[in-house]
């Protein structure tokens, strides 16, 4: 299963590079800003970390999937993943992160975006978060079901392709997140309106958490 393929609709892809070009930098950040393009994070096989103040969302499903990646010799890997899904979702303080090792005179670089700091937060609509590990100081769903199929968790948003249907899945009209640390391998959405954008790329270690 490719992260950026849900229900056979190709997505554009946001991809990260180490010496990227300024213009085409800005002109992405200005069209997820505006809500104008389909985002999709996918650091090169790499995973990344998140956090975020809090995230509040409608139409949720969550199931277990595959999440194409790299293992620890560079070779292509699949790699078991938790697939959180939103119909909608408003993120307050988000922030994403990735390290790349051992490049050329810098040593590590890190990647660091972060959007939702004022009082707009980050709006995304048929949001799915590919993540390899979670942690929260609170979680809150409404009218949950726990142990569904995973295609009969219909509250969220569709299926993402190659998706075991049979494999366990739950789903609630409404989550609420807050304290959010997770480790990820994708994200991807219909729109990603991302307020305050701001993105540096810096020598070393600047991770979120």
């Amino acid at each position: 299963m490719q992260s950026q393929l849900r229900g056979g609709t190709r997505w554009k892809r946001f991809a990260v590079v180490m010496v990227p070009s300024i213009a085409a930098t800005a002109a992405i950040g200005v069209g997820l800003a505006q809500g104008a393009l389909a985002a999709s994070f996918s650091v090169s096989g790499q995973s990344f970390k998140v956090t975020t103040d809090r995230l509040e969302g409608k139409g949720f499903n969550q199931y277990g999937s595959l999440a194409q990646g790299v293992d620890l010799e560079g070779n292509k890997a699949l790699h078991p993943v938790a697939v959180s899904a939103f119909k909608s979702a408003d993120i307050t303080n988000m922030c994403q992160s990735v390290v790349t090792p051992h490049v050329p005179v810098f040593g590590n670089v890190s990647l660091r975006l972060t959007a939702g700091t004022g009082d707009k937060p980050v709006h995304a609509e048929n949001l799915y978060l590919d993540v390899e590990s979670l942690e929260t100081t609170s979680a809150e769903f409404r009218n949950i079901d726990i142990g569904v199929a995973a295609g009969q968790a219909t509250k969220g948003p569709e299926l993402a392709a190659g998706t075991n249907a049979n494999g366990f899945a739950q789903h609630a009209s409404e989550a609420t997140l807050t304290g959010v640390k997770q480790t990820a391998w994708a994200t991807t959405a219909g729109t990603f309106n991302l307020s305050n954008l701001k993105l540096s790329l810096k020598p070393g270690v600047h991770e979120c958490y």
